[in-house]
């Protein structure tokens, strides 16, 4: 299965996820959440909490000392995550706990813990976890050949990013390596809480579209109910990370964090709703 997941999709995936809200005539919510943050148990909680909030999907971050696409708000929780001691063992296990919710869950990682841990055994442990797969920021699918042949070996998704300088060329290799979805990066530069979206998203959903790609869905920005209704309008799903991750940092207790993150899925989730 190519193309950003052609076909029909196996049940627990993200592209089902994404089916499934585009039957109901809607974008899906994809909510990103680093492991550790800010212990193990609650952000496992947060990110229960985002899916009984309406999340349709869930980025599980994978800590990493050098997060280079990460704007200041997740590179806080991610230090503290990794100060905790953190590990890919304890995103295994948060994996499992997500998934029981019925929730498709993708782990967003950057590649040099996963090659550390060895391909082929972190996908066997990925799979039998119960993610859908993995989101690589920093992994092209020209220099992807060891996890394009395990995430084959076990039925894995595999999401990879486009951006606004990707030529048509790079747009139509990466739509073809995809599996789930292309996460169209919706302007240059880190993650974090904007203004505005960038106003080239909807053309490059476009260009991707063009480039083969079934399903997209638009990351880096999207912080409020507005943004997501206006991302919503032209994209499959609708990514939203830096904001979940401030309100866990801006909580006095995990469990008002947890409520926090709740209360601004359900927001968003009517956001995109309303698109």
């Amino acid at each position: 299965m190519s193309g950003a997941g052609r076909g029909a999709a196996r049940a627990g995936t993200s592209a089902a996820a994404v089916d499934r809200a585009r039957a109901e005539g809607r974008s899906a919510l994809v909510a990103y959440l680093p492991v550790g943050f800010p212990d193990l148990d609650a952000s496992v909680a947060a990110a229960k909490a985002a899916v009984a909030g309406g999340a349709d999907v869930v980025e599980l971050g994978l800590p990493y000392s050098d997060p280079t696409m990460d704007g200041p708000t997740i590179q806080r929780a991610v230090d503290a995550a990794l100060r905790a001691r953190t590990r890919p063992a304890d995103v295994l296990r948060a994996v499992e706990q997500v998934a029981a919710t019925g929730a498709a869950v993708l782990v967003m990682t950057y590649w040099p813990p996963v090659d550390r841990y060895g391909v082929a055994r972190f996908a066997a442990d990925l799979a039998s976890a119960g993610a859908a797969g993995l989101i690589t920021p920093d992994l092209i699918p020209d220099e992807a050949a060891a996890w394009l042949e395990a995430s084959d070996e076990h039925d894995l998704e595999r999401v990879f990013l486009v951006a606004p300088s990707s030529t048509d060329a790079r747009l139509a290799s990466t739509a073809a390596a995809c599996r789930g979805f292309v996460y169209a990066a919706s302007t240059m530069g880190v993650t974090g809480a904007r203004t505005t979206v960038g106003a080239g998203a909807a053309r490059l959903v476009e260009r991707t579209r063009a480039a083969g790609a079934e399903r997209v869905c638009v990351g880096l920005g999207v912080s409020t109910p507005e943004q997501a209704a206006q991302v919503a309008g032209y994209a499959d799903g609708v990514i939203v990370g830096s904001a979940f991750v401030a309100r866990l940092l801006e909580a006095d207790s995990p469990a008002a964090g947890a409520r926090a993150v709740g209360e601004l899925a359900e927001r968003l989730a009517e956001g995109v709703r309303r698109s």
